[in-house]
């Protein structure tokens, strides 16, 4: 069984919901319903955690989402306030948002996966062959998100550009949080551990056209998967998916 069918197997397993999906769904669901209005400080990590039953990090995970969808932002010192009870017209990523992304990464990752298909070595690819495994065996959310950027960027690595490696490593942050908000509100694990395998497939196999193909379709993807948490229903760079 190659990667991409095992990944299709895998389709039958019932994926059951995370803490921080539903701890994350509850907090939207009160702020954007009114139950906690606009100016309201949240309480601490530690009493949420208390409350829902959970870990401080699942807590974390579903508040920097909040933030990232404009809901809520933090005040060193002060704690964590609800500012607003609509999402933003696009995602609040820390250093860069998610349209700068959007509008960035096809220009940087698509022909990066061409030069990694055309100049991958053999321990590249386990390399890669590694991370996917793992992504495919994470039931953590937090775990995926990580190898999520560490696939990405090993692929920038894998081009021998370092230019696109320097920029994979400059957004890795602001990748995790988009990839963090997107699997909350919209999980689409699945359907990125088909994309990824399909890339991977591609620059085994050395095909530089089908790696640049299977990575414009990975990102156009979580272009549309950002179309459903932007209000309007728009991906953030305009284009009705």
């Amino acid at each position: 069984m190659d990667l991409l069918d095992s990944w299709t197997a895998r389709q039958d397993r019932i994926v059951r919901v995370g803490a921080a999906e539903a701890v994350f769904a509850s907090l939207r669901g009160a702020i954007e319903g009114g139950k906690i209005p606009v100016g309201t400080r949240l309480d601490s990590e530690t009493s949420l955690a208390k409350q829902y039953g959970v870990s401080r990090t699942m807590v974390r995970e579903a508040l920097r989402s909040c933030t990232a969808l404009g809901l809520t932002a933090t005040h060193t010192g002060k704690g964590t306030f609800v500012i607003s009870d609509r999402v933003a017209p696009d995602l609040k990523l820390g250093k860069y948002s998610a349209r700068a992304l959007v509008e960035a990464r096809p220009h940087i990752e698509v022909p990066a996966a061409g030069l990694a298909a055309e100049r991958r070595s053999n321990e590249d690819v386990e390399a890669l062959r590694e991370i996917l495994q793992e992504m495919s065996r994470a039931d953590d959310l937090q775990q995926w998100v990580l190898l999520n950027t560490e696939f990405h960027a090993t692929i920038a690595r894998c081009s021998g550009n370092g230019v696109f490696e320097q920029f994979l490593s400059d957004i890795v942050d602001a990748m995790a949080n988009q990839s963090n908000t997107l699997n909350l509100v919209a999980d689409r694990r699945a359907e990125s551990g088909e994309e990824h395998a399909r890339i991977f497939e591609a620059i085994e196999s050395g095909s530089v056209e089908g790696a640049r193909e299977a990575m414009t379709q990975h990102l156009h993807g979580v272009e549309c998967a950002l179309s459903t948490v932007v209000p309007g229903g728009k991906t953030p760079s305009g284009i009705i998916p």
